[in-house]
């Protein structure tokens, strides 16, 4: 029987910092080379908190830098853990961060490949090659993900996959989650920050998850990427506007 591996001791983050290589670059034209992001040919992405939650605009980024950080975890970057690939790399599906990784430094401490990547549109693939074939031996029944409503298939899968030391990189977990089922997510992300055993990294939309108390909050823009403050994020204000007045927002928005 093989022996279960013991928690390190030293706290996350795990992940410290991840630069970009200039010289790796063969082709300054290419995606994901050519976007703002990487405008100075240059970049660097500091870790200074258990949880890191990053938010954009769509094009600028963040899904390609989540792949790319869950390829120098050595997960699959379509979705999965260390040692799974469970999605059908033969269709179509975007992973460019499978170019960006091979152009980038990693700091660990310690250097750490367990954990999940989790990706919205392989979800279910992901939760159906599980379901069939029990990689992961656990107590009780099978886990069955599918069998539940949307929600409630992500936070069960959320809740089976991520109880032990590791990284857990999650690319827009609210795209299948009502408010109040992001609200359950915000309790797993607590449990996970008190248990001293994750690192977390998100991209998202949703102002709700971009407010989690004490997380390091990030924006990547035109400029590149920089500390922010939820009431500075454009998701945020946008929404704060329309429920302010919704009837005169879309009226004066539409017209």
């Amino acid at each position: 029987m093989a022996r279960q591996r013991r928690p390190l001791r030293l706290p996350p983050p795990f992940l410290k910092r991840v630069s970009l290589v200039p010289e790796r670059v063969t082709d300054w034209d290419a995606y994901p080379f050519c976007i703002p992001l990487f405008r100075d040919r240059s970049f660097e992405f500091a870790f200074e908190r258990p949880i890191t939650i990053i938010v954009g605009e769509n094009g600028t980024g963040k899904s390609t830098l989540l792949e790319a950080f869950a390829a120098l975890a050595n997960f699959d970057e379509a979705g999965g853990g260390s040692g799974y690939r469970l999605v059908d790399h033969s269709k179509a599906i975007d992973t460019s961060g499978t170019a960006l990784a091979p152009m980038l430094r990693a700091s660990w401490l310690p250097r750490m490949t367990s954990g999940w990547f989790f990706k919205a549109e392989t979800f279910f693939s992901v939760a159906r090659s599980l379901d069939e074939a029990a990689l992961e031996p656990m107590s009780g029944p099978p886990p069955d993900f599918l069998s539940h409503s949307h929600g409630e298939g992500f936070l069960r899968f959320f809740e089976e996959r991520c109880r032990r030391q590791g990284v857990y990189i999650f690319d827009e977990p609210e795209s299948a989650l009502s408010p109040s089922r992001q609200m359950e997510f915000m309790k797993l992300m607590r449990r996970m920050e008190e248990s001293n055993l994750c690192q977390v990294v998100i991209a998202t939309h949703s102002p709700m998850l971009m407010a989690y108390p004490g997380a390091q909050l990030l924006e990547i823009t035109k400029y590149g990427v920089e500390p922010t403050e939820l009431e500075l994020i454009p998701h945020y204000r946008l929404m704060r506007e329309f429920f302010q007045d919704p009837s005169g927002f879309l009226d004066a928005f539409l017209d």
